[in-house]
């Protein structure tokens, strides 16, 4: 059992909730047992999984799985696991993963179609989220522009409750570049934004139908004017209460489904 938050294995492993060790080393750490449960459907990704002794007796079922993929849980005290989880109150387990992120090619080369490209997004939590919501609505993958948060952001993998395994994810990609691919590709692309027309406009037309990649602006300012000039269609969710506004992965979460039933009717 390691029992000394200071040990240098400990330390390495620590250091992968920051971005500069994730890059170099090419790994990500998965906290919580929903992640685990689904990282175990592809079991050469995770490299090493840390647990306490007082979890693995809570959760005999999680290690018989991880044992008959012959994945081995080294077992750790809660000084450890502290010192290794971003949170307040750990899980009680936590994996080191390899990235599974895939190019735009590998993508595309399936034949999509309905994609979510998040454009600058920075908070982790929606990110995650909308992530989680575009595997919910079908979705053939997630796209991560540069200037947008860490996919492989500890806040971010553990908000999207192993969604983060279901569909490729693509990072890194320049906006304009992108847009110009997936309409080559046969995507048109549908910007989500309150200067638009409203969404059961679009939904009373055979719009929302064809492949689609829906862009998703930042959560403060929405989109560069120049990055709204890309898509074919400004689509706006309408809210009929007294609400100010609605959260980014709220109104992503609505446009996907909206995307979903037509294509799926």
């Amino acid at each position: 059992m390691l029992t000394d938050p200071k040990a240098a294995k400990v330390r390495g492993v620590a250091k992968l909730a920051k971005k500069d060790a994730r890059s170099e080393t090419g790994l990500f750490l998965l906290e919580g047992p929903q992640g685990f449960r689904e990282a175990l459907d592809r079991p050469k990704l995770i490299l090493e999984a840390y647990a306490t002794e007082e979890f693995l007796a809570r959760h005999a079922d999680l290690a018989a799985a991880a044992k008959a993929k012959r994945i081995d849980i080294a077992l750790v005290d809660e000084r450890v696991l502290a010192s290794l989880s971003d949170t307040t109150t750990p899980q009680g387990i936590l994996a080191v993963c390899h990235q599974l992120h895939v190019s735009i090619e590998e993508v595309l080369a399936g034949q999509p179609k309905l994609i979510a490209v998040l454009s600058q997004i920075r908070d982790p939590g929606n990110a995650g989220t909308v992530l989680r919501a575009a595997d919910a609505a079908g979705a053939d993958a997630v796209i991560f522009s540069t200037g947008s948060v860490d996919v492989y952001n500890p806040k971010v993998v553990r908000s999207t409750t192993g969604s983060l395994f279901h569909l490729p994810i693509v990072i890194d990609q320049d906006v304009a570049a992108l847009a110009n691919v997936l309409k080559a590709a046969g995507l048109q692309i549908l910007a989500a934004d309150a200067s638009g027309k409203e969404l059961p406009e679009l939904s009373a037309t055979a719009s929302l139908a064809q492949p689609t990649a829906w862009l998703f602006g930042n959560e403060a300012w929405g989109f560069e004017p120049e990055t709204l000039k890309l898509a074919d269609q400004v689509a706006a969710v309408p809210i009929y209460g007294a609400a100010e506004s609605l959260n980014l992965a709220t109104a992503a979460s609505v446009c996907l489904y909206a995307s979903a039933f037509a294509q799926n009717a």
